[in-house]
């Protein structure tokens, strides 16, 4: 069974951090009604959605995955670069705790959880503006007990390493490589963005279907093209807080014994 661990809009999300966008006024209700679609279509691939409730203090809360990374044998609480979003990681970690052992990034090193692409036994991690040198060592030795390699990656361009690339299959990947090298996944076939699509690249795997925003129609028709079976949600008020498919969500196997919920 797959779990999805979702976090409600807050309504302060009017007041989230951007990097590389320009503030533009979000709809805090079609914000909801399209993260309660997005989880709909969760639930129709097979995940049993478990929710951590809104915080009106954190306006970027929605976009659980920075706050965590779940690999089989545990789960690893990050410490998000952004400061005013470190409050964040409570809540999740009180959840995934039902679910994983937990292990933590400390200070001084800083991680948001978008930019750790895990494929296979392979953890790409990239340094970004939320994530450092000193979380990425920190990841490497957490996750070599696990039989995990660590890889760095630099990102110019884009908020996370999976504003630039993610998993479309278990030996293809979706890429942006004006944001990203291509020669650190060299082992894996890769499907460039439509070059008009620069945003494109962030794509949700779930079994055997992709999420794909509606947003970016033109590398939409590309993967469609190449056969992968595609599930187009609406995230347009989430993508103006930098937000994309991945962000909201951590998507995880359970155990076969959970702890009591």
């Amino acid at each position: 069974m797959l779990v999805a661990a979702t976090r409600e809009v807050s309504a302060a999300i009017t007041s989230c951090e951007l990097t590389h966008l320009t503030r533009s006024p979000i709809d805090v209700e079609l914000a909801r009604v399209q993260h309660s679609a997005y989880e709909r279509c969760l639930a129709a691939l097979g995940c049993n959605i478990v929710q951590v409730a809104a915080d009106p203090d954190l306006p970027d809360s929605v976009f659980i995955e920075d706050a965590a990374v779940v690999v089989d044998e545990a789960a690893v609480v990050t410490r998000p670069g952004a400061p005013a979003r470190r409050a964040e990681t409570a809540a999740v970690a009180e959840l995934l705790g039902r679910y994983r052992p937990l292990l933590f990034i400390d200070s001084p090193g800083t991680m948001d959880g978008g930019d750790v692409l895990v494929v296979g036994r392979r953890a790409f991690v990239g340094c970004s503006t939320r994530t450092n040198a000193g979380a990425i060592e920190q990841m490497r030795r957490l996750l070599r007990a696990f039989g995990y390699t660590v890889e760095a990656v630099t990102v110019g361009g884009c908020l996370h390493l999976k504003s630039a690339v993610t998993v479309l299959a278990d030996d293809r990947l979706l890429i942006n490589r004006r944001w990203v090298a291509a020669d650190a996944f060299s082992a894996f076939s890769l499907v460039d963005v439509h070059p008009d699509e620069p945003g494109g690249a962030n794509a949700l795997r779930v079994g055997d279907a992709v999420l794909y925003p509606s947003s970016f129609s033109r590398t939409g028709e590309r993967l469609d093209a190449l056969g992968f079976r595609l599930e187009i949600v609406d995230v347009s008020e989430l993508q103006k807080a930098e937000g994309a498919v991945t962000c909201c969500s951590l998507i995880f196997s359970a155990p076969i014994r959970l702890k009591s919920l």
